[in-house]
């Protein structure tokens, strides 16, 4: 079964940069060996990601790259997709998306913002996870 977790910021270093908490998970899935898919809401903030994967900590390496940048996609761990780019299934995928992942993945991580109104989509997106079987965690980040 899929599960999906959703990670609602509140520690202060992730509520001024939110995609830290992107690298982060990003750092920890590298480590354990899960590839990664990376979905962006537009080609800005996949190349902010993509910046911030390379600076955001000076003892890790996170090898990632943004998808369609050169023919090496399957290759790498990490690929960051903005949307116009069809991306290929990753067994663990960080949805930065206004809409639920659909595609086929073992586990989708959603980053919920610390905004309380901008958290009604996310209680959808909870909801359209639980209809689809998925299995549900919730962490405070």
């Amino acid at each position: 079964m899929a599960r999906a977790d959703f990670y609602l910021i509140a520690k202060p270093r992730f509520l001024d940069n939110p995609l830290l908490l992107v690298c982060e998970l990003a750092r920890k899935a590298n480590e354990t060996g899960l590839w990664t898919l990376v979905l962006a809401r537009g080609a800005e903030q996949a190349e902010a990601l993509d910046e911030l994967l390379w600076a955001f900590d000076g003892d890790a390496y996170v090898p990632h790259q943004i998808a369609g940048t050169d023919a090496e996609d399957d290759l790498t761990p990490v690929l960051i997709a903005a949307p116009e780019y069809a991306a290929p299934s990753r067994p663990l995928v960080i949805n930065l998306r206004d809409d639920a992942y659909l595609g086929v993945c073992d586990r989708v991580l959603e980053v919920v913002p610390a905004d309380p109104s901008a958290r009604e989509p996310q209680r959808e997106r909870w909801r359209r996870y639980k209809a689809l079987g998925f299995d549900l965690k919730k962490h405070d980040m």
